[in-house]
């Protein structure tokens, strides 16, 4: 018996005002389904699992995986206090030893334990959104210009579409060699890693930007160019009153792609440029091959779209806040 059937025998069996009617329907739609649908899921997922034999054991089911959450929180509890207990450890060696010389100059290590779970978690955000923003610096003036100038729209074209389709994994070796050539500090402030894997977002997502940005500008209203040249509005007034308005929901719709793909291509990225991030973590339980390495790669899988999904819903938010044009970014 489908959702609605059933919604519709309560409606004959108890008489119901129609304000309190529609909450149900309502009710139904937004929660009922979307979990009826969570546990089919998870059903079909604990009955395969159960039935896939590989080198390392059984496939993860749900039930391993929750118990794997549990075991990477713990593990970010027992790191935060062996932290705490390193610098309290440090901070009364460095007393004692002032007490005894007072000209002596104390030296402050810094904690080098193993990341957890959630650090590489924070990692992976904070490369993603880098390499998104640098993205958007780049895309979005460059797609305004591309569709204000059909000239140049012609020049950048064949480019855009050439490396558009590029993998990651093409540019990742590229962009090490250029970091390692140009960033050559035996002391980098900031890590190599990072940047190798910052960068390679970067490229992989400026195209679809680029694209819908021009796309957006090369649409605009002929009329509400007619009126900027009525108004005689200089260039740079053009662009920041009637361009960017009236293509907002196309830049946001590239935005949120491009954060989309940025966010793919990170964990491939990290697989390989070893950034402790998520993908780092996937790529050393692989690595390790123990009982637990499954679920704990599937926990992390889990975690990557959930995050996705999180990073997709605040795009989504931002562009409604933004943007005239409420129904693109309905959903």
């Amino acid at each position: 018996m489908s959702a609605t059937s059933l919604v519709k025998k309560i409606e004959e069996r108890i008489e119901l005002p129609s304000y309190a009617q529609e909450l149900i329907k309502k009710s139904v739609q937004l929660v009922g389904i979307p979990l009826a649908g969570i546990l089919v899921f998870l059903f079909l997922w604990s009955t395969a699992a159960q039935n896939i034999d590989t080198s390392l054991g059984k496939f993860p089911g749900p039930s391993a995986v929750w118990e794997q959450f549990g075991n990477l929180y713990n593990e970010h509890v027992e790191s935060r206090e062996k932290e705490t207990a390193f610098y309290e450890r440090q901070e009364t060696r460095n007393a004692e030893r002032m007490k005894a010389d007072p000209d002596y100059v104390p030296k402050i290590r810094a904690y080098t334990g193993k990341e957890t779970f959630w650090d590489q978690i924070i990692t992976s955000l904070v490369t993603v959104l880098s390499g998104f923003l640098a993205a958007a610096v780049i895309a979005i003036p460059l797609g305004i210009a591309v569709g204000l100038n059909k000239t140049l729209n012609t020049a950048v074209n064949p480019i855009i579409q050439i490396f558009k389709p590029v993998s990651p994994l093409a540019w990742l070796p590229l962009v090490t060699m250029v970091v390692s050539a140009l960033y050559a500090t035996p002391d980098p402030t900031i890590p190599k890693s990072f940047l190798n894997s910052m960068i390679t977002v970067t490229l992989c997502c400026l195209w679809p930007m680029v694209i819908n940005t021009s796309v957006g500008v090369a649409s605009i209203d002929s009329d509400l160019v007619n009126v900027s040249r009525v108004l005689r509005l200089p260039a740079i007034k053009h662009v920041q009153k009637i361009v960017l308005p009236a293509s907002i929901p196309m830049i946001f719709t590239g935005m949120r792609l491009s954060l989309g793909i940025a966010w793919m291509v990170l964990i491939a990225a990290e697989m390989l440029a070893q950034n402790p991030g998520l993908g780092k973590f996937v790529w050393d339980e692989f690595q390790n091959g123990s009982s637990d390495s499954l679920s704990r790669i599937m926990a992390a899988v889990v975690v990557i779209g959930f995050i996705g999904f999180l990073l997709d819903r605040l795009m989504l938010q931002i562009q409604r806040y933004v943007s005239w044009d409420k129904a693109s970014a309905a959903r």
